[in-house]
């Protein structure tokens, strides 16, 4: 049974979607979020941790638990194996890295759709979580893995040079913005406050936009989204698990150490 693509709905009925990013790989973590009721689906951020096939079928199901959407943000280096895993495994959504040019854009699409005439992917007919219990090749099959979200990082001079040539391509239904990886790319490591680098942001946007292209915007709380809203968009992701405990501890350690010696 095709179950609905969450993200895919949003996307496609012009609704505004909100998400955040884990790194850990317990379940969990999913259920909790779910249990807030507000969040449209979760990021893992494969790219940065350590994770296994066996964790993806767990995050999945625990995603699906609570009616959210799933994305995978996959490494280059091994993407077709990643995007195809992580389909496999019932993420909804695949967010492709470090393209560069057209043909490793279109790499990506090809690995993540079916190996059907209609979509001349190179996904094929495999026993994995989102084709259980039936093997086979049933059009319903071939939808489910045709239904994945496509997004992709806009994060290197290359794709920024190109990125109305990458906004005209159908297959890409989502495009995020990268600054500290185009920053590197410029030649400004860290210096992502650089003229360059915000004008290239405000083209990234302003292009996605006009294209019909949903383009999100990460913030690390509610206080960022003022501007990216003044500018027409409607896709968010908040925090990142590490990030929001690394800052807890930080500031209640600091707080609590210095109440020990009398301040």
């Amino acid at each position: 049974m095709l179950k609905p693509n969450a993200l895919r709905e949003k996307l496609e009925a012009g609704k505004p979607t909100l998400s955040t990013h884990i790194h850990s790989v317990w379940p969990a973590e999913i259920e909790v979020l779910g249990l807030t009721g507000y969040y449209d689906y979760v990021e893992f951020v494969a790219e940065y941790g350590s994770s296994g096939l066996f964790d993806y079928d767990n995050m999945c199901r625990a995603a699906e638990l609570h009616d959210l959407g799933s994305m995978i943000k996959i490494d280059q280096s091994i993407m077709p194996f990643l995007a195809q895993r992580g389909i496999g495994a019932g993420f909804s959504s695949v967010l492709f890295t470090d393209v560069r040019n057209m043909e490793e854009l279109r790499d990506c699409i090809t690995a993540a759709r079916p190996d059907h005439p209609d979509y001349g992917g190179t996904y094929g007919v495999a026993t994995r979580r989102n084709s259980y219990p039936d093997y086979d090749s049933s059009a319903e099959y071939v939808k489910k893995v045709a239904d994945t979200v496509l997004a992709f990082m806009i994060e290197k001079k290359g794709a920024v040079d190109i990125l109305d040539e990458i906004l005209a391509e159908p297959a890409v239904e989502m495009i995020q913005w990268g600054p500290s990886d185009y920053a590197m790319s410029i030649g400004r490591p860290g210096d992502t406050g650089h003229a360059d680098v915000v004008a290239a942001e405000k083209k990234t946007f302003e292009s996605a936009i006009k294209a019909g292209v949903a383009p999100r915007a990460e913030v690390g709380s509610a206080d960022e989204i003022k501007r990216f809203l003044d500018m027409g968009v409607r896709h968010f992701s908040v925090g990142t698990d590490i990030s929001i405990l690394f800052q807890f501890w930080k500031d209640q350690g600091e707080q609590i150490s210095r109440a020990l010696q009398g301040e």
